[in-house]
């Protein structure tokens, strides 16, 4: 599980109605306090404490492909 922020990158929206699409999908999964979709960079930053694995499920379940982008650590 994730806590904070993650962010995931999302192939397939197009429009309006795929941002909406995603932002409802994903604010039902559990653990999720706000998500943010970005369609024109294809985004979206989810707040909450978070299983990943459930994220990208409910985005795909929507039609969309969705992976978690990795944080890079800085020294």
């Amino acid at each position: 599980m994730s806590n904070a922020s993650t962010e995931m990158k999302i192939k397939g929206m197009t429009c309006s109605h795929c941002k909406r699409a995603v932002e409802q999908a994903i604010s039902k999964v559990q653990g999720v306090d706000r998500v943010d979709v970005d369609l024109q960079l294809g985004k979206a930053i989810v707040h909450g404490s978070i299983d990943e694995s459930a994220l990208i499920a409910a985005v795909e379940e929507e039609g969309y492909s969705a992976q978690i982008v990795p944080v890079s650590k800085q020294s």
